[in-house]
């Protein structure tokens, strides 16, 4: 489904990426796992035309996303939850559902994918006229995952949805995902939290300083003494 090669990215005279390569398959969850500068945000922004690759290659079914606009991408199916939700405030919760949906002309397809995310999340429903920034941090969560689903996606990017949010949010967070991963939509997770990550993916990266260090099943990498150490805390 998608495959990224040799991919760079620079921010002026620093090389935030240094060649990154991984797949990801159809109906997967893949996790990209690593410290603070590691360049996991940085591999999102570069997949959905945010931030422009200094060289390498990025393919979704076939069709390079390189030099193509954010709003091209997510019309190919590629939908993004950035790092902070970046929801808008002082609009309601509807509103902002709405904003997800941007690209859709179909008043009944929208209705429909609206109807679906109301049966995943019943709390936006209840919370339909309610500013989005007066939600608690789990329910910003919901409704920032909830408008990336809005354009119907086939692959959605997570970037850290666990942060600051409490050991029982994150569990439900947890559930979401495998929730919207068996609708058929392949996932790509970044997060610090790497039980979380690995507990949800079938296969996991490993970032370094741009780089990557590691890579394989992701049972396999829960047992790596290596991964243990550096992110697990054990």
């Amino acid at each position: 489904m998608l495959e990224v090669r040799d991919l760079k990215v620079r921010y002026g005279a620093v090389e935030a990426l240094k060649g990154l390569s991984f797949r990801v398959s159809e109906r997967s969850i893949v996790s990209l796992i690593g410290a603070n500068g590691a360049g996991k945000t940085t591999s999102l922004r570069a997949l959905t035309g945010l931030v422009q690759p200094s060289g390498g290659e990025v393919r979704f079914e076939n069709t390079s996303l390189v030099g193509l606009a954010p709003h091209e991408i997510v019309r190919l199916g590629i939908a993004h939850v950035p790092e902070g939700r970046r929801l808008f405030p002082k609009m309601t919760v509807f509103e902002n559902l709405k904003m997800g949906a941007y690209l859709r002309t179909s008043k009944a397809q929208m209705a429909s994918t609206l109807a679906m995310i109301y049966e995943h999340f019943p709390i936006l429903e209840e919370r339909g006229r309610q500013l989005a920034g007066s939600l608690s941090g789990g329910e910003q969560q919901m409704l920032a995952i909830a408008r990336a689903l809005m354009s119907r996606p086939k692959l959605l990017l997570l970037d850290e949805p666990s942060m600051g949010l409490s050991p029982i949010m994150t569990a439900e967070i947890g559930k979401i995902i495998r929730q919207i991963n068996a609708l058929d939509v392949s996932i790509i997770l970044v997060e610090q939290n790497a039980m979380l990550a690995l507990t949800l993916a079938r296969y996991g990266y490993v970032l370094q300083t741009g780089a990557l260090v590691l890579q394989g099943d992701a049972q396999e990498l829960l047992q790596d003494d290596g991964v243990k150490k550096a992110y697990l805390g054990l």
